[in-house]
């Protein structure tokens, strides 16, 4: 596996692990962040258990999701998921 996929392959880990606890910052139901993001509920549980890992595509789906949140945007940075960009 080359490093960039190294990299995707460790976020995307490092994401599913904090799901549960971004998800209840949001009080948002499993049903609601998959709408949200575009995917079925069914396959949102199955990534938020570890059970199916989430596509790249997801991935950056919930990024944009909580970067765009002033809750969980801090989150993301303090996780080195996203950088702050503020000036």
């Amino acid at each position: 596996m080359d490093s960039t996929n190294e990299k995707r392959s460790a976020q995307i880990a490092l994401l599913t692990e904090e799901l549960p606890v971004l998800r209840a910052m949001l009080r948002i139901s499993q049903t609601d962040l998959s709408r949200e993001i575009g995917i079925s509920r069914q396959t949102y549980s199955l990534i938020e258990t570890g059970k199916q890992q989430m596509t790249w595509v997801t991935y950056m789906a919930m990024i944009a999701f909580f970067g765009n949140n002033r809750k969980t945007r801090k989150a993301l940075i303090a996780l080195g998921l996203i950088e702050d960009m503020r000036p």
